[in-house]
């Protein structure tokens, strides 16, 4: 019998998908399996007709405890704008627990809202250890309060996420999935192309990019060459002794 997934899908006919990390048990921790299984599942998001993304955690006491100690994951990959690269718009829904890289992916989103348990917090530097994306908090909430966050650990509780701008909408506990989904549903029905367009301005040209990021974006890119038809094709084609035929895929 196969395992769970990690990563639950559910998409709508309005053009709205739901995305769940399905690890209550252990907070909704990002393990290398479910980085890769949220990754992939976005891909195919952004290949379908489906129009706006709900990322969410499984249950109401953790959006996500970050990284799972016990199998540490390539965090890029399931980073919004990063290793994640739709261009079609991303709404966190948080409650309770938005810690370590959890909050990365909530901060990268296009839109958040925060049940009325959500705290976010970021423990690195208690811990010795830093990947570096959280960095980009200080392009997303006023740089001294970014500071406070990543450099004396102080925890957002969603009045103060709210009021800085890094949560849309505060809303009761167990209601932040409707209220995301609500969002999501009033934007499905906005024009594509304009969404798109202007995510891109924003994400390529507006918001600046941290060293970890360009990073992480530089590794998507080499690993669609890498893992591509046309890679096998041009080894099989040398080692045949042939003219490959490249598709572009």
């Amino acid at each position: 019998m196969n395992p769970p997934a990690n990563v639950l899908v559910e998409h709508f006919p309005d053009g709205v998908s739901l995305f769940t990390i399905n690890r209550e048990s252990r907070r909704n921790a990002i393990c290398s399996r479910t980085a890769a299984e949220l990754q992939q599942a976005f891909a195919d998001f952004d290949r379908s007709e489906q129009r706006v993304a709900v990322l969410t955690g499984a249950g109401t006491t953790a959006f996500s405890g970050g990284a799972d100690v016990n199998d540490v994951p390539e965090f890029w990959r399931c980073t919004p704008t990063v290793g994640i690269a739709t261009e079609k718009p991303i709404i966190a829904a948080v409650s309770g627990w938005c810690v370590g890289g959890g909050l990365v992916m909530a901060m990268m989103s296009d839109f958040a809202i925060a049940a009325e348990n959500a705290r976010f917090y970021y423990p690195e530097a208690k811990l010795g250890i830093a990947q570096g994306m959280i960095a980009g908090l200080a392009a997303r909430i006023p740089h001294k309060i970014a500071m406070e966050v990543m450099l004396l650990c102080r925890e957002l509780d969603a009045r103060r996420a709210y009021e800085v701008g890094l949560v849309n909408r505060v809303v009761p506990n167990g209601g932040h999935v409707d209220a995301a989904l609500e969002m999501a549903r009033e934007l499905a029905d906005m024009a594509p192309l304009v969404l798109k367009l202007l995510k891109r301005f924003v994400t390529q040209s507006v918001l600046p990019w941290g060293p970890t990021e360009h990073y992480g974006r530089t590794r998507r890119e080499q690993e669609q060459v890498a893992l591509s038809h046309d890679l096998q094709e041009g080894f099989q084609a040398h080692r045949e002794k042939r003219k490959p035929r490249f598709t572009g895929h």
